[in-house]
């Protein structure tokens, strides 16, 4: 095997079995995996400098694809069901010994990574691929090792992707030709037949979802920010909530935009770059994510670009609805440099509320808190998940119900505990639809989202009177500089109030049914959130 690179590490790939790689390309920096990528037909260069890909049939996760090896190390802690699904060790055995026999006699690509800011909790991750702009993308999402770190780099977990390999469900015991197969006892992911860059980004988070909770750390699907004075914002939220474009607020120091711990000293970014949705992204509404979709190092995913000028098109969807863009995070200016924050004093809860009846934002209690953690309430937004063509309202338990590989509990419990210790204030912010629902109402502007943010953070919204949802008990303000009046009683929005009322009806039975699991894990007050109903 030749090993050529800036960096080499002494735990070389024969000790993971990849012995027969005819060569092992190590630790590249971004304009020799340009130079790659380019020369091997893999992308093309966009108007600006960045690297243009596309990812074929897999423009999203592939969710229904997605398994953990039942193995006795980690068996009985895995929330099996149908958002675990397990497979046997043999058949991840199986499916190892050939991606290592696809990828003999060929030229890879090993970046080995951080996931984790702070020092003590971080993880070596090292992914192993064939392809140049997969590596760059790892480069750009995850934390990069100094020199003399990655010399000797032993990685604590291995990802190998192949996109090009096809499984066949018959003989490898899986559901289709992709999959991708966590294997907690080997410390290893296996992800074939999809070239969707998202599929190593969560596979790191559900591993860290997995071996955080053993040390007292809460994972959390979330973006983060803090203020001028040290004060900490979470944005909890499902793709295409707003984590991402709220979080990017240029009166606040961005920590991360999706992937965070919650320590007892205070909360830390797991990776070193963002994965933006940019479609229909303009530079008015979002100017500095859109400033990097033309930036030499952002890789853009199923962006469409005239092949002629290089000039791209944000707001074509012909390929998907979820287009992505992939960069480090010192590109979004007032980013941090160290990734880490001390304890919050707000934690925000997105949803994009598909039916268009909850507030567009409301102060919680410490049940209700607990209550919509669990719940989880938003629309999947199409194109995120390939099954999904158009937005449904859906529930995703701790706001990321796919990469929670422990009970749901667990990170209730986690989230419980330090809103009683810190004193945060919570809120619920819905994103999506008002005037309607979807396919009648209109989304949410944008402007007057940021203004509420803006004043509940500032403490602003401490001060105003408050009006009690008649549906969900939920605490609305009456008021809010920069936004009309009307605006925050969702019920005003609507011509039809007695169809609002029917709708808010349906919604508040849908949350209640959703709930009924969750009863035994908590508390009476918290149960009595959801079935809250006006005298």
């Amino acid at each position: 095997m030749d090993n050529i690179g800036p960096t080499i590490s002494s735990h070389g790939l024969e000790k993971q079995g990849f012995s027969g790689v005819a060569t092992a390309h190590w630790n590249y920096g971004t304009s020799a995996l340009y130079t790659a990528a380019l020369g091997r037909h893999e992308a093309r260069l966009g108007l600006g400098g960045a690297l243009v890909v596309e990812t074929g049939v897999h423009t999203g996760r592939s969710a229904q694809d997605k398994f953990i090896t039942r193995e006795s190390s980690s068996a009985d802690n895995i929330w099996w069901g149908a958002v675990n699904k397990d497979i046997d060790e043999q058949t991840f055995d199986g499916l190892l010994s050939r991606m290592q026999g696809l990828l003999t006699g060929r030229g890879v690509f090993v970046p080995d990574c951080w996931a984790g800011a702070a020092t003590a909790p971080r993880l070596g991750v090292r992914v192993i691929t064939d392809r140049a702009w997969h590596n760059l993308s790892a480069r750009n999402m995850f934390i990069q090792p100094t020199a003399d770190e990655l010399a000797d780099f032993d990685p604590q977990f291995t990802i190998v992707q192949a996109p090009n390999f096809r499984a066949d469900p018959a003989r490898d015991g899986v559901r289709s030709d992709c999959f991708i197969v966590v294997n907690f006892a080997r410390r290893m992911v296996l992800i074939g037949g999809t070239h969707y860059a998202g599929e190593i980004k969560k596979s790191v988070f559900s591993i860290m979802n997995y071996l955080l909770p053993e040390r007292s750390i809460m994972p959390m699907h979330c973006s983060i920010n803090v203020g001028e004075k040290g004060d900490a914002a979470i944005f909890f939220g499902l793709s295409g909530t707003g984590k991402t474009t709220l979080s990017a607020d240029p009166l606040r120091m961005l920590i991360g935009d999706d992937e965070h711990g919650w320590a007892d000293d205070g909360v830390f970014n797991f990776e070193g770059g963002c994965y933006a949705k940019v479609i229909n992204l303009s530079a008015e509404a979002e100017p500095e994510i859109h400033k990097t979709t033309g930036m030499y190092g952002t890789v853009l995913e199923n962006v469409v670009m005239d092949p002629m000028t290089g000039e791209l098109d944000l707001f074509d969807n012909s390929l998907t609805e979820n287009t992505r863009a992939s960069y480090p995070i010192e590109f979004i200016p007032n980013a941090s440099e160290t990734g880490v924050a001390g304890h919050p004093a707000n934690v925000v809860m997105l949803t994009a509320d598909a039916f268009g009846v909850l507030p567009p934002i409301s102060r919680l209690s410490a049940d209700q808190a607990m209550y919509h953690f669990l719940s989880g309430y938003t629309a999947r937004v199409a194109g995120t998940d390939r099954v999904v063509t158009e937005p449904q309202a859906t529930f995703s338990t701790c706001f990321g119900a796919p990469f929670m590989p422990r009970h749901p509990s667990v990170y209730a419990k986690m989230l419980g505990e330090r809103i009683a210790q810190t004193g945060a204030r919570c809120w619920l912010v819905n994103t999506g639809w008002s005037g309607g629902s979807y396919g009648t109402g209109s989304r949410m502007k944008i402007s007057h989202t940021r203004a509420m943010v803006r004043a509940a953070l500032d403490g602003r919204l401490a001060q105003v009177a408050e009006t009690q949802d008649p549906n969900f008990g939920l605490l609305v303000p009456d008021d809010c500089p920069d936004v009309p009046a009307d605006v925050l009683q969702p019920r005003n929005t609507w011509q039809d109030k007695s169809a609002y009322d029917s709708t808010a009806g349906d919604l508040r039975g849908r949350f209640e049914d959703n709930f009924k699991q969750f009863e035994p894990y908590v508390e009476e007050s918290v149960k009595k959130v959801g079935i809250y109903k006006a005298a």
